[in-house]
């Protein structure tokens, strides 16, 4: 390993050179407190920025032990301490000056949820920070005392004041492990006390506006019905009260803008953990919830989808039913079948981003349709089924139809963003709108067994003048946002997977899918197969899974098991 002087006379050695000399800074060097690795040099000043990290003994850090204990407590003070660091190192970015991306300081910029990242790990042993530098250049001419100011009178400070316990607020790293512990203690209640998500009382739900996830001045805060409030004493905070939504299947009701998508929202949210000041800390959801629409034009492969679709005209099996053009009902049906195949306890769906059709069919257009003719057996009629036979519950907006009254063990009507139990209220007035004897088939456990299969096109590289080369292209990868991302010559859409909430989450999925292809498509091995091995990899590698070159880049959130599945079944290949 070097020392921070050999980087200081390297620099200045390749001072005005032409700018791919900069490629032979690679490596570790010893700076005082910490160690500086440059992983990954830019093409040019135009390209993406440079990878570099920093390693520093927690220790020498000055972090008390219990701190840096347990995944819980090293996800948290990550996130606490990227944050810290994000803000110090961004006030020199473009400091240093030059052409193209010269003189930036880029680090993972985070939302409200608290992610994994692999932009900042903690362990007992060392916090590693990762981050891109533009090397700075004058046109194609490397400018190093421009990349010296970067390494040797920016970030020192920065890190000291991001990484040194002394220098941080004590009180304000500690309060925030302490709201993920409450975090994870309400989440492991759930299950414990049959309830399927919570909802702390003085909650602000509302967000700012349609692209902010910070919260709402001034709005209503949450206070639970009192026939669903539930006490808590968490290990921190101590006793807190909310409204426990249990499991089986929750209907939410009301006037539209009085709260019924916003609170659904909340709930969709609820399956990560976040920051202190969202409003939202305290709305835990079951962590295999998913939210699902409808997704017309959608790509399904092999899904058995006969529970809720069968007998169609064209005698099609939808016991393994494939189409690259899914319409809204079967799009939803496939969804469902899926996150079962993913392991969620728990599906949210909101009637105004699902087919009509797949959802319900009232009195008279049944009398209209006889039975035999309509393949579609709605979700009314599987709701129950779901969760007595599979252990799945439902949150379901309604906004339109009264026949989910029939089937909904509780009934929260939201009035002016305030949540009344209207169960009893409803039970009275069922037997004056009865709905038609069902006679749904019985439903059987779908078993599906997609197997991807290798992409057998021979995509080659262009030389200068745009010839075909004999060396095989690379597959590029492209992040678009939350909406999806594109892998060589496929376009993957999954703009309607509502809960990715940043795009590191979307350019983990990227790696993934092209991991997988590469490495664990062999004409055998179904996707469920497939997206466990991937799971169980992750969950115990970490974000070493997406090591490459030797080193593991900045810029990606791990996704969950769900969104992993989603991706994989969303990818348009036989």
């Amino acid at each position: 390993m070097k020392s921070s002087e050999q980087l200081r006379s390297e620099l200045a050695a390749i001072n005005h050179k032409s700018y791919p000399a900069y490629k032979s800074l690679k490596g570790e060097y010893r700076f005082p407190g910490y160690i500086l690795s440059i992983d990954h040099v830019q093409g040019d000043p135009f390209a993406s920025p440079s990878h570099v990290s920093i390693r520093m003994e927690s220790k020498r850090c000055g972090f008390p032990v219990e701190m840096l204990q347990g995944r819980r407590n090293q996800r948290a003070l990550a996130d606490y301490l990227l944050r810290g660091f994000g803000h110090n190192a961004g006030r020199f970015s473009f400091k240093a000056g030059g052409s193209g991306k010269s003189g930036l300081i880029s680090v993972s910029r985070c939302g409200q949820e608290i992610l994994e990242r692999s932009a900042c790990s903690v362990s007992e042993e060392e916090i590693v920070v990762r981050f891109h530098v533009g090397f700075p250049a004058n046109g194609r001419t490397i400018n190093s005392p421009e990349l010296a100011k970067i390494f040797f009178d920016f970030l020192p400070g920065a890190i000291t004041q991001s990484f040194v316990y002394k220098n941080l607020d004590s009180r304000a790293a500690r309060d925030y492990l302490a709201l993920a512990e409450d975090q994870e203690y309400i989440r492991g209640q759930l299950k414990e006390r049959g309830l399927t998500a919570f909802v702390a009382d003085g909650a602000v739900l509302p967000r700012e506006s349609g692209v902010s996830g910070r919260p709402m001045k001034g709005a209503v805060k949450f206070k639970s019905p009192d026939t669903l409030r539930v006490k808590m004493t968490l290990p921190n905070r101590g006793e807190i009260s909310g409204m426990g939504v249990p499991e089986g299947i929750t209907l939410i009701v009301g006037g539209g803008y009085h709260g019924k998508s916003t609170l659904l929202s909340a709930l969709q949210a609820g399956v990560y953990d976040h920051i202190p000041g969202d409003g939202r800390e305290y709305v835990i959801t079951d962590a295999s919830g998913v939210k699902i629409r409808s997704e017309d034009g959608r790509f399904v492969k092999d899904v058995d989808i006969s529970m809720f679709i069968s007998n169609l005209p064209n005698g099609k099996d939808t016991r393994c039913f494939s189409t690259e053009d899914a319409s809204g009902s079967t799009s939803q049906a496939a969804a469902i079948v899926e996150s079962m195949e993913a392991g969620s306890r728990l599906i949210l769906l909101d009637e105004d981003t699902s087919a009509t059709n797949f959802m319900v069919r009232d009195t008279f257009m049944q009398e209209v349709i006889a039975r035999d003719k309509e393949p579609i057996t709605p979700f009314l009629e599987r709701a129950r089924d779901l969760y007595a036979k599979a252990g799945i519950s439902t949150i379901l907006v309604a906004g339109s139809s009264g026949a989910f009254f029939h089937i909904a063990d509780t009934v929260i009507q939201m009035d002016n963003y305030v949540p009344v139990d209207i169960k009893e209220k409803v039970i009275r007035l069922l037997p004056g709108y009865p709905l038609p004897a069902g006679n749904c088939l019985e439903m059987r456990m779908p078993s599906s067994g997609r197997i991807m299969t290798k992409d057998t096109t021979v995509h080659t590289r262009r030389n200068y003048y745009g010839k075909q080369t004999d060396k095989p292209e690379r597959i590029k990868i492209r992040v678009n946002g939350t909406d999806g991302f594109s892998m060589g010559h496929d376009e993957i859409d999954l703009r309607y997977i509502e809960q990715i909430v940043d795009q590191e989450q979307m350019a983990a999925l990227a790696d993934i899918l092209k991991y997988v292809c590469e490495n664990m498509v062999d004409g055998r091995r179904t996707l469920g197969e497939a997206a466990g091995k991937v799971v169980d990899k992750l969950d115990k590698e970490g974000f070493g899974f997406f090591r490459q070159g030797g080193y593991i880049p900045a810029g990606l959130a791990m996704p969950r098991a769900q969104e992993i599945y989603a991706c994989l079944n969303r990818f348009r290949r036989p």
